[in-house]
C-alpha cells in the first residue's frame, strides 16, 4: 500500500470480536452476526486515538444483487478493560448463549477441556455418517498452551484429522494437547 487512503480502504475479516489493547488496558467491540472490522489510528496534539468501525451490511450488487437487503437484527457491544482471553469469552457468550433444557436427569457433557488459551469451537457428528465425533478447537491467546481433552462417553480413540476431516497420517492422539499460538485442531473421537 503505498498511501494512507489505500491502507484505511480494506476491512478485515474478524468473527466474534476485534481487540483493541495497548500495555494493560484493552476494549473489544464483539458482536453475534458481523464480521467486516476496520480500524484507523490517528495522532492529534500528541494524543493517538484508535477508531474501530464494525460494516453492518455490504448490500453489493454482485454475484447476488439482493445480499442483505431486508430487515436485519444485529447484536453488538462493547467490552472495556478486555483482554485476549476476555474478548474471546465475551465473543463465544454473545454467539452461543447457554440454553437450559430442563429433564429428569442432568445431561453430561459429551467432552471437557482442561488448559487455559484453548477453546472449543464445535462438537458434532462426522460428515460420514460414522457415527464418530468429531471436536474442533483452537488456542485463543496467541502462545503455546497445553491441556487435556475427557471424553464423556465410551470410545474406540481419538485422532487428528483435517477440518474437512480427511485421515492424516499417523495422527493417533490421547487426551493430552500441545498446541502452537492460534492453531487450530480438529479431533475425531472414534465410537466403539
Amino acid at each position: 500500500m503505498n498511501t494512507s487512503w489505500e491502507a484505511t480502504k480494506f476491512e478485515t475479516s474478524m468473527h466474534r470480536f476485534v481487540l483493541a489493547e495497548e500495555d494493560g488496558f484493552g476494549v473489544a467491540v464483539i458482536n453475534d452476526s458481523v464480521y467486516g472490522y476496520d480500524t484507523a489510528r490517528d495522532e492529534k496534539d500528541g494524543a493517538i486515538t484508535t477508531t474501530v468501525r464494525v460494516s453492518l451490511l455490504r448490500a453489493p450488487r454482485f454475484p447476488d444483487p439482493d445480499t442483505d437487503h431486508g430487515v436485519h437484527e444485529i447484536t453488538v457491544g462493547l467490552v472495556v478493560g478486555a483482554d485476549p482471553a476476555i474478548a474471546t469469552t465475551e465473543g463465544q457468550r454473545l454467539n452461543a448463549p447457554h440454553t437450559v433444557v430442563r429433564g429428569a436427569e442432568p445431561v453430561a457433557p459429551l467432552v471437557t477441556l482442561a488448559g487455559e488459551g484453548i477453546v472449543i469451537s464445535s462438537v458434532k457428528l462426522a460428515d460420514d455418517r460414522s457415527g464418530d465425533v468429531i471436536v474442533r478447537l483452537y488456542e485463543a491467546l496467541g502462545r503455546r498452551a497445553s491441556g487435556s481433552l475427557t471424553v464423556g462417553f465410551p470410545h474406540g480413540g481419538i485422532r487428528e484429522v483435517s477440518l474437512i476431516e480427511d485421515e492424516l497420517d499417523d495422527t493417533r492422539v490421547g487426551g493430552d494437547l500441545v498446541l502452537r499460538p492460534f492453531e487450530v485442531r480438529t479431533l475425531r473421537i472414534s465410537r466403539r
